[in-house]
Order: C-alpha cells, then structure tokens, then sequence
C-alpha cells in the first residue's frame, strides 16, 4: 500500500502559541468483493493503532453509503513526528487490509481546523 504521508510536508502549525494538530481524510478505494475482508481487518487493526500509537488521536474508518467500494479514513495526530510514526508502521500495520485496496494511492485531503 502506499505510504501516503512521504508526499505531505509533516510540520505542524503554530496559532496564538498553541500547536495545532494535524487532520487528514484518506479515501482509499476497496477491490471489487473485498469489503467484507476490508472491515474484518481494519476491525483488528485500529484497536492495535490506537495502543500502538499514542500520538494517533483519532483513526476511524468509514464506508460510504453512495459509494460501496471506498472506506474514507478520517485521521488526527498530535504532531508532525505522531504522523511520521503512524506513516511508519503502515507497511507492517496493513498486511491484512492492503491486499483489499485497489493498488493506487490514497486520496488525501489535510484538514484545518477552525
């Protein structure tokens, strides 16, 4: 699966003395039968995230209704080096779920908060 935080710059932002976070959506499109597959593994996966990684705050995966081959990650971190750590684990934390993922990258939209 690719790694999609090498294509993202991982700093993060300073506002009124606070450090933000960083929020991303990642869309990952599901093989044709899979899906089941898919929420099977990201079932055991994202419990394991969340204990492995503590500067992983939020990791949950969504299906989409209008769209039942796609699962929309809604991701946040509490740093830049949270997020290279989770980018990190990818290649070992998704053997199970990257084999379901159609092989192109991700759709990654960062978040701001307001």
């Amino acid at each position: 699966m690719y790694n999609h935080f090498n294509k993202y710059s991982i700093q993060s932002k300073i506002k009124n003395d606070v450090i933000m976070t960083i929020s991303l959506i990642a869309t990952v499109k599901i093989q044709e039968g899979k899906m089941e597959e898919a929420k099977a593994a990201l079932k055991k996966l994202v419990p394991k995230i969340k204990e492995s990684e503590p500067g992983t705050l939020e990791y949950i995966p969504h299906t989409v209704k209008e769209n039942p081959n796609v699962i929309v990650f809604y991701e946040k971190y509490v740093d830049g080096d949270a997020m290279k750590a989770h980018g990190a684990n990818l290649g070992k934390n998704m053997a199970e779920f990257g084999p379901c993922c159609v092989p192109e990258r991700p759709a990654i939209q960062t978040l701001e908060e307001i």
